[in-house]
């Protein structure tokens, strides 16, 4: 695994192909600082080439997945006037685009408050676990500001006729409703059967190539972007490269021998 950067505000810990990352600072629900972002996007971009990463993790400390936005960070940019409110808005919308591009496979496993900037960060995780007592929302608007960088992610996750009820309502729901959203793709009512459902889904990820996961989940967001003709004309190209590749060949060999492939074992 490549080597990662120090960390003040994360915990990290690699194991078997998997890096997971605890968003650490309980004493504010985990609350989303300047700092914090910086962290994720430097650990975003230490693995982002490292194709022994097959699953990138994302969970909260002490009982919280993320509250949002930090306070203090937002004090301090009153000070410099609005160019840095801008400055650390767009940061966030930053992070959030690269977790959605990753060539990993990404998780969020929520708990507790899954509020403004935790709530985008569980909508552009490529699979989303919730616990069934996690309080969902977005508050921006009942404070008097809005949910800028968020906004098209939450479209893109759950719809633009939900995504407005939400946004224009700052109304809190819990993993039960989250899951009837389409935000998150499983619920449980524990913490044990959360763990096994990560690890449940984890197991599944490692059954696939992870070039042939990094190249598929590509093509399935450049499907909401691209043209329909260029993005299949493209899609043939990509799909005869990995037929003859050494993953594609290496999996039609496993498949004929009856065993495993080599990313799997």
């Amino acid at each position: 695994m490549s080597a990662l950067p120090n960390c003040d505000t994360l915990l990290l810990d690699a194991q078997a192909g998997v890096l997971h990352i605890t968003l650490n600072r309980p004493d504010s629900r985990n609350a989303m600082s300047l700092q914090m972002v910086e962290e994720l996007r430097a650990v975003l971009a230490a693995v982002r080439g490292d194709a022994t990463v097959r699953a990138l993790v994302l969970v909260g400390a002490g009982g919280h997945f993320c509250a949002g936005g930090d306070i203090k960070d937002m004090a301090a940019a009153r000070a410099a006037g609005e160019s840095a409110y801008r400055d650390l808005n767009r940061a966030f919308g930053a992070l959030l685009e690269e977790v959605q591009q990753a060539p990993q496979v990404t998780l969020a496993v929520v708990q507790g408050a899954v509020l403004g900037g935790g709530f985008g960060l569980a909508c552009v995780c490529d699979i989303a676990l919730a616990h069934s007592d996690a309080r969902f929302g977005l508050p921006e608007t009942s404070l008097g500001i809005l949910p800028a960088q968020i906004a098209p992610f939450v479209v893109q996750r759950i719809g633009l006729t939900q995504a407005r009820r939400l946004a224009l309502t700052a109304a809190r729901f819990d993993g039960r409703e989250a899951a009837r959203l389409g935000l998150v793709h499983f619920v449980e009512s524990d913490a044990q059967a959360l763990a096994e459902r990560l690890d449940e889904q984890l197991q599944l990820i490692k059954r696939c190539a992870p070039g042939a996961n990094a190249a598929t989940k590509a093509l399935l967001l450049a499907s909401e972007r691209e043209a329909l003709a260029p993005l299949l004309d493209r899609a043939a190209g990509l799909f005869a490269e990995a037929v003859v590749g050494a993953e594609g060949s290496e999996g039609t060999l496993a498949f004929v021998q009856k065993r495993p492939p080599r990313w799997a074992q």
